[in-house]
């Protein structure tokens, strides 16, 4: 349980980042996302990347 849920935090980590990318625009893939220069999707993906970081510290903290 405890690998699948540092996976799972991983994973979280990565996609909040490539949001926070894609809604500020530095990140530009795809080239047809909706999600590119669009500011709420930074603060989406920073809430998951927060989340993830959470539970990653919280599972190598166990």
């Amino acid at each position: 349980m405890r690998t699948f849920l540092l996976a799972v935090g991983t994973l979280a980590l990565i996609i909040g980042l490539l949001w926070i990318g894609q809604g500020t625009g530095y990140v530009n893939w795809p080239q047809t996302s909706f999600m590119i220069s669009q500011i709420q999707w930074a603060y989406y993906g920073a809430a998951l990347s927060l989340a993830g970081l959470l539970l990653i510290a919280f599972m190598r903290g166990s």
